[in-house]
């Protein structure tokens, strides 16, 4: 009893030890009035849902368009029931959803030699033509795939290199392609010097002859390295301008054996391709479940859209949860500021969701995929909301 109020003073406390950078979410986040998205939503769709089985993290596995085609990476394994940890049992596996309508109707697919197929690891000989217009690549940890068919079959796995860095990569798909054989990767490597439970740190790099060789090229976040900066999701403004939304996170020390999440989301622009960063403005705080990472899309009016899923607590914690569910930001300033947090949808039963993928229809809606949970779908499902930019309450 005397717990749980002892620790919301705790709380309270042990927020001036945070870094100031680490205080965005307390500090910055000025536009924190809610819009409802309803008049925005037109439908949430399934995409991967069967009973027994488990399904998550679109963001882990990218997610490309052409056309009305939309192909996303997800895992899939077993449903365990667990209380305070992802309810993902038995040998997960790599498979993707596609849609051949514009994001209203999904199919399963679990191609030959993916993430999970546990391939042999071999040397990219370089060549690739990045600029193929069926290519997709998918990166995962230390290795990445190709494909040249949307997603039908695949090369690979290759091998990411060290970059002399010392420490493992934590790499997930996030890449910018800007010729034949040229394309930047943007990356996150395990850091010791980060004060959260999950260590890792976002840097960029780069090809110029097909993924023959790689050039590590700057660290995206390199004021305070003592927050983590994970899961990237990047745009091209210009030529030499660049957008990036990260995963943050700095662990609030409340015993010796008890911290408290602090996690939100933070973007950073390169005015100089990338050789550069600085920090541009907060988005939005994402909950105390480990967070949520951004998906960042530029819109072809040139307005930036953050969408990101907000991670209540789970049951065995004391203080008072947060709303969670999936919600979107719109910035009209290249990512300077950014207008009212939009709830798409606001339903979950449990924490365990978001990993949001988003990209623009031909339409100009938006397809935004996620993994969510609902008390009449309590097993972990990805879906996705289709929904109109242009319909959002100002």
């Amino acid at each position: 009893m005397c717990r749980k109020v002892i620790v919301p003073f705790l709380i309270i406390s042990m927020l001036s030890s945070i870094p100031c950078h680490a205080r965005l979410g307390q500090k910055k986040d000025t536009t924190g009035v809610r819009s409802s998205g309803n008049q925005a939503v037109i439908k949430n769709v399934f995409v991967a849902k069967k009973p027994g089985k488990f399904y998550g993290w679109p963001a882990n596995g990218g997610v490309w368009i052409w056309g009305d085609e939309i192909l996303v990476g997800i895992h899939e394994g077993d449903f365990i029931d667990i209380d305070c940890s992802h309810s993902c049992g038995g040998k997960g596996r790599g498979v993707l959803a596609r849609s051949l309508d514009g994001g209203e109707n999904w199919s399963i697919e679990d191609p030959e030699n993916f993430v999970g197929d546990e391939g042999q690891i071999t040397t990219c000989p370089g060549g690739i033509n990045f600029q193929h217009p069926d290519f997709a690549m998918r990166l995962n940890w230390t290795e990445f795939y190709i494909s040249y068919d949307r997603g039908k079959t695949w090369q690979g796995p290759y091998k990411l290199p060290d970059f002399k860095i010392g420490q493992p990569l934590t790499a997930r798909t996030d890449y910018l392609i800007s010729g034949p054989s040229e394309c930047m990767f943007f990356l996150s490597v395990r850091d010791e010097n980060v004060h959260a439970s999950e260590r890792d740190r976002a840097f960029c790099a780069r090809t110029t002859d097909g993924c023959k060789n790689f050039e590590f090229m700057s660290w995206i976040v390199s004021d305070n390295i003592t927050v983590r900066s994970v899961m990237p999701s990047t745009v091209r403004i210009s030529d030499n301008h660049l957008v990036s939304a990260l995963r943050r996170r700095y662990d609030i020390d409340i015993t010796e054996s008890r911290k408290i999440p602090n996690c939100w989301i933070d973007v950073y622009e390169s005015k100089d391709n990338g050789r550069t960063w600085g920090f541009l403005s907060m988005v939005a705080n994402t909950g105390k479940s480990n967070g949520n990472p951004p998906s960042m899309v530029r819109l072809r009016d040139g307005r930036l859209v953050v969408t990101y899923g907000v991670r209540s607590v789970c049951s065995r914690y004391y203080y008072r949860p947060e709303p969670q569910g999936i919600f979107a930001r719109i910035s009209k300033d290249n990512g300077q500021t950014w207008g009212n947090e939009i709830v798409l949808r606001d339903d979950a039963m449990k924490w365990d969701l978001g990993y949001t993928r988003s990209v623009q229809r031909l339409d100009g809606k938006i397809v935004t995929i996620y993994y969510f949970n609902t008390k009449e779908n309590t097993e972990e499902f990805i879906a996705a909301t289709i929904w109109d930019p242009d319909a959002v309450r100002k």
